[in-house]
């Protein structure tokens, strides 16, 4: 299930060189999501139908036939597809080419200090890179947009953080899955589906790496969100 992720962003010269080698594990490991103030099952029933935006169809997986349009309503655009994992940016214990067949050093957007976003402690998503079908940058959505991932009546609020093929879609970050207790394991985990990605437009967490002001912002647009549609 899981799909090679096709970043735009050269990787920084520092995490290139940090690949070949694992350093200690000192992050923070993610914590299970909790739903706040804004509950799922609301957001859900706000997205059961969908105005479509895409001018085509994406794949969740490579080989399959094309079958999830990302829809939109005021202040969002959103999709529901599977969940593959990404492990791609900064070399972690769990994140790395040892446990991730298609791991790669870099992310299309980097965090504050110019490193490539760690997967395994931010929860970020993956949208497709623009194309014929759509393109995310005219939607109002780019690095750092707020998205809500929200599976089995949890919510995680997560960024886009990077960037995968043209014609796929249904991917976030090891940590997003963690949040959400879907097996983050890069090359065998994920989940075939029951996932919803809503990416609200026009936002920014700054700085990107921060998953308080991720979490912070997720709130309030969630709410206007609701009141506006």
């Amino acid at each position: 299930m899981r799909m090679r992720t096709m970043t735009l962003a050269v990787a920084a010269p520092a995490a290139l060189l940090a690949a070949g080698a694992l350093p200690a594990d000192t992050s923070v490991t993610p914590t299970r999501a909790r739903e706040g103030a804004v509950g799922a099952a609301d957001l859900l029933a706000e997205v059961a139908s969908c105005s479509r935006v895409s001018d085509g169809l994406y794949s969740t997986d490579a080989g399959k036939s094309p079958s999830v349009p990302v829809c939109g309503k005021k202040g969002a655009v959103f999709w529901k597809a599977d969940m593959d994992i990404a492990c791609d940016g900064q070399v972690t214990a769990r994140c790395n080419r040892d446990n991730d067949p298609w791991f790669h050093a870099g992310t299309a957007f980097p965090q504050s200090d110019g490193r490539p976003l760690n997967a395994q402690t931010l929860p970020y998503v993956v949208v497709p890179a623009p194309s014929d079908i759509w393109d995310y940058a005219n939607a109002g959505v780019k690095a750092g947009s707020v998205v809500a991932v929200i599976h089995d009546n949890q919510i995680q609020y997560a960024v886009v953080g990077d960037t995968g093929p043209t014609d796929i879609i249904g991917e976030a970050s090891y940590a997003t899955a963690k949040s959400l207790g879907i097996d983050p394991a890069p090359a065998t985990g994920g989940t075939p589906s029951g996932v919803t990605y809503i990416l609200f437009t026009n936002s920014r967490v700054s700085p990107i790496e921060s998953r308080s002001a991720a979490a912070s912002l997720g709130e309030s647009l969630a709410k206007r969100f609701l009141r506006d549609n």
